[in-house]
């Protein structure tokens, strides 16, 4: 599976992003699909992961209520939703990919993963 995120940007404290990560490569649907970011001088977190049908969603505690993940098979595309974005959510995001379901995730090495697209939320 490969792995291309997209949408990472500057935005105000306050603002909105929309992230997505476009998969290739073995199929798509078999797959639970997900997020992790890493801030400066930070270890990488699990941010928010989804399953292989979209029904089942695991969230950070730090981002429920805030951010949404979303897939589209159909597309071979997972989306996170960013709203009410913060200065500590500034990082670099990688979509990854893995076949465990998510509430596993926080603690998982996941077998595949993308470049990485930067978010840097301004105050």
């Amino acid at each position: 599976v490969q792995l291309v995120e997209s949408g990472g940007a500057l935005v105000q404290a306050g603002g909105s992003l929309r992230l997505s990560c476009a998969a290739s490569g073995r199929i798509f649907s078999g797959y639970a699909m997900g997020w992790f970011r890493r801030a400066p001088g930070k270890e990488r977190e699990f941010v928010a992961a989804i399953s292989r049908s979209g029904v089942n969603t695991h969230y950070e505690d730090s981002v429920k209520g805030r951010f949404t993940i979303s897939r589209d098979n159909a597309k071979n595309t997972v989306y996170l939703q960013m709203n009410s974005l913060k200065p500590e959510d500034t990082a670099v995001y990688y979509c990854a990919a893995d076949l465990t379901s998510p509430g596993l995730w926080p603690a998982r090495e996941c077998d595949y993963w993308g470049q990485g697209t930067q978010v840097t939320v301004s105050s």
